[in-house]
């Protein structure tokens, strides 16, 4: 399952992102996983509850991580709600899939086949066996592949998404192949992080987070852009920066907190970068 015949990594830098996921181990990703077996590679939304904050030790450090999960997972589902209706008889691609959490979310909602595809053989790994552990492997299946050459079939996918993991890539590569994979009608949405293109480049704080993930921020307008130019028309867009603030404010007094919480919270709290869902019809 993990294997192709095609190289996975074409670049130094594709390899240099693989390294880093397949060495990544963080307790931010894992532990929130832990909660109840949905292993996420994103970020949160919505009003957390404050009273996770009043109890002490152990006590109080589980009643957070279990409430992040919940925002998290509140986000996952948000994507996947604007994905529109989806016929059991379906197929989708989660782009960048992580540990696979939001592709097991999906097949729980749909009911249809799902396929994951990651650059880093260990999050592959790890996914296949939790879609083996929930006895869903025969509908949701994990592939070692790049998102901008993946080999499926044209026309295959009803949906496609990216959660989190467009600024690893070209735009325009990207929607491209998502474009060929797609059947006509067929919807991509991402939920992603951009740069205020209004505001002359990246800030210091969205570099900062450049710098820790080992990634390349775009800007906003590059998105609506690379979507026009590959036969993509927005029907949705949802700025969602003021939604998960709640989640970095809450991760910021957490046991799991990196340290990049401070660059995301002054990023968009000064108006340097945009959270926002973007859903777009391939026409």
């Amino acid at each position: 399952m993990t294997s192709v015949a095609r190289p996975v990594a074409r670049t130094a830098y594709q390899q240099s992102v693989a390294d880093y996921w397949n060495a990544e181990k963080d307790p931010v990703n894992l532990r929130l996983g832990d909660v109840d077996g949905l292993y996420h590679h994103h970020y949160g939304i919505g009003d957390y509850d404050p009273s996770v904050l009043d109890g002490r030790g152990e006590k109080r450090d589980k009643a957070i991580i279990a409430e992040m999960h919940r925002l998290e997972t509140a986000q996952s589902q948000f994507l996947l709600g604007h994905l529109g209706d989806i016929a059991p008889t379906a197929r989708l691609l989660d782009a960048g899939c992580g540990r696979g959490g939001t592709s097991v979310q999906a097949h729980q909602r749909f009911g249809c086949r799902v396929d994951g595809i990651s650059i880093s053989e260990q999050q592959v790994d790890f996914a296949n066996e939790q879609a083996r552990l929930r006895g869903i492997d025969d509908s949701v299946r994990f592939h070692l592949r790049n998102m901008l050459d993946t080999g499926f079939e044209s026309g295959d996918f009803a949906g496609i998404w990216n959660n989190e993991s467009t600024m690893y890539v070209d735009l325009h590569e990207l929607f491209a192949e998502h474009a060929r994979q797609l059947a006509p009608g067929g919807r991509f949405v991402t939920i992603t992080g951009c740069y205020n293109d209004l505001t002359g480049g990246r800030s210091r704080a969205v570099s900062q987070i450049d710098q820790h993930y080992i990634c390349n921020i775009h800007a906003r307008g590059d998105y609506f852009t690379a979507l026009a130019a590959n036969g993509f028309v927005p029907i949705n867009v949802v700025d969602l920066t003021e939604a998960t603030i709640p989640y970095w404010e809450l991760r910021e007094q957490s046991s799991v907190a990196t340290g990049i919480e401070g660059p995301f919270l002054t990023a968009y709290r000064e108006g340097s970068f945009h959270y926002l869902l973007i859903a777009a019809d391939r026409v």
